[in-house]
């Protein structure tokens, strides 16, 4: 008997939790697509009482996955079959519980045998509270015959650790280490309204705790997340959630008054509201997006920001079919890529990732970029952004590109954040995961060869 037999409302939050990891986490199971936790989440999350706890564990168990993997291989006897992955996920949230929280180890174990129960598996009760209880019993012991490697110590795939210490040797251990921390929550003040100040000063009289960010002059940590219906000013757009690192990019492309605008992968629209934000005597923007979705959201983010954008449901392919001719001053591409950059926040993408998806993401963004440089007017300027910590698809995806293109020359940034990326090579700036800081991200800033404007200056 499986989940499919029981109503949603009959489950705990840990029967629900390992409904969804088995759609995610590389279990053995029957050769499904995975899915990923911001797709299965929210579906579930508003029908659980527990919706915190509920992340926690979807979160948690992602976030140590291969750990956890290695704690329960001496507790299991038989190995799972593919049928019963939901039982696997199931025992890793047990672990979860009683190697990383503070709930206490009895309320642990009996809420997860609990969710055996009521996910059909009656004759797996007596076995799942027997590894729970081994595993209580040995903690040291587990944990000390852990295999003293990266990839198990850090929580992360092989292949990313590999690429990690050979691109980025220096950095590579605060990096994997940033991964396993969960992000802050950091907002964009709309400098239209107000200055990053005024909104400190108000959330001081809120009794909210936070702080300037140190690179982006509209950005604002606060201490501790909380719904954003809570902030003084949100409803009305006087300040958006968006990361430090991916504000920056609205500041490199530097809009003036009077340009056309492409933002070519516009959803859900935080760069597309900060560009408008930034200059709002734009002659036009366009986003552009090829979910319609994904384009829905751009529209309510800058209905709350009450600023406007020409929308158009397309891929860039198309769209530079139906507009062959070059027509924007500026074009921020912000290309689909391995999100390696944001794994702290979504750390089910240490698994949903593969090596081989990366050169296929790197063709793909080689193409987006010829394609958005052809729309550019002679003397415009494209930034080349990701939030991917792999050079694969950031510095080389230029140098490739730079190889092709005569006509376009290469602006380099100079900033007091990130390293020029791939260790000095000169092909755009690098930003890495930071502990109560921001997320990782890459820019690039190309433009026309024959019209050179002073090198962009970092903010």
């Amino acid at each position: 008997m499986s989940a499919a037999t029981h109503t949603e409302g009959a489950l705990n939050t840990r029967a629900r939790a390992a409904v969804i990891l088995q759609q995610v986490l590389p279990l053995n199971r029957q050769k499904l697509q995975p899915r990923s936790l911001s797709e299965l989440l929210p579906a579930v999350a508003d029908a659980d009482k527990d919706q915190g706890l509920l992340q926690e564990l979807c979160f948690g168990v992602c976030r140590w996955y291969n750990r956890l993997d290695k704690l329960a291989a001496p507790l299991i006897r038989q190995p799972f079959k593919s049928k019963d992955a939901q039982l696997q996920a199931l025992l890793l949230i047990g672990l979860y519980q009683m190697f990383y929280l503070r709930i206490p180890d009895h309320a642990a174990i009996s809420e997860t045998v609990e969710a055996c129960r009521q996910l059909g598996f009656h004759w797996a009760v007596k076995v799942i509270n027997g590894m729970l209880r081994t595993a209580q019993r040995d903690k040291a012991v587990l944990e000390s015959s852990l295999p003293d490697t990266t990839p198990i110590q850090t929580a992360h795939p092989k292949w990313f650790v590999d690429s990690v210490e050979s691109a980025w040797p220096e950095q590579a251990a605060a990096l994997l280490k940033a991964n396993n921390v969960a992000g802050p929550m950091c907002l964009r003040v709309n400098e239209q309204q107000l200055t990053r100040e005024q909104y400190l000063t108000q959330l001081a009289q809120h009794n909210i705790p936070a702080r300037a960010g140190q690179w982006a002059h509209s950005a604002v940590y606060l201490a501790q997340p909380r719904d954003v219906n809570t902030l003084p000013g949100f409803s009305d757009g006087a300040v958006s959630v968006q990361d430090e690192a991916a504000q920056l990019s609205a500041f490199l492309l530097d809009p003036q008054p009077g340009e056309r605008i492409l933002d070519a992968c516009a959803a859900p629209g935080g760069k597309t509201g900060h560009l408008l934000e930034r200059q709002p005597q734009l002659a036009e923007l366009i986003a552009l997006d090829q979910d319609v979705q994904r384009l829905q959201r751009v529209q309510e983010n800058l209905d709350r920001l009450q600023l406007q954008a020409t929308l158009v449901h397309a891929s860039l392919e198309q769209f530079a079919q139906d507009h062959p001719q070059p027509q924007f001053d500026r074009i921020l591409l912000d290309a689909p890529c391995s999100a390696t950059g944001v794994i702290r926040r979504h750390p089910d993408i240490k698994w949903l990732r593969k090596r081989a998806d990366i050169s296929k993401l790197a063709d793909t963004q080689l193409r987006l970029l010829q394609i958005a440089f052809s729309l550019l007017k002679p003397g415009g300027t494209l930034l080349y952004a990701t939030c991917s910590i792999l050079p694969q698809e950031n510095t080389r995806v230029l140098h490739q590109f730079l190889k092709q293109q005569p006509r376009a020359c290469e602006r380099s940034i100079s900033a007091q954040w990130g390293l020029a990326a791939e260790r000095g090579s000169g092909h755009g700036r690098q930003l890495f995961p930071t502990i109560d800081g921001h997320d990782g991200f890459y820019y690039g800033l190309l433009q026309q060869a024959d019209l050179q404007h002073a090198d962009t200056q970092g903010h």
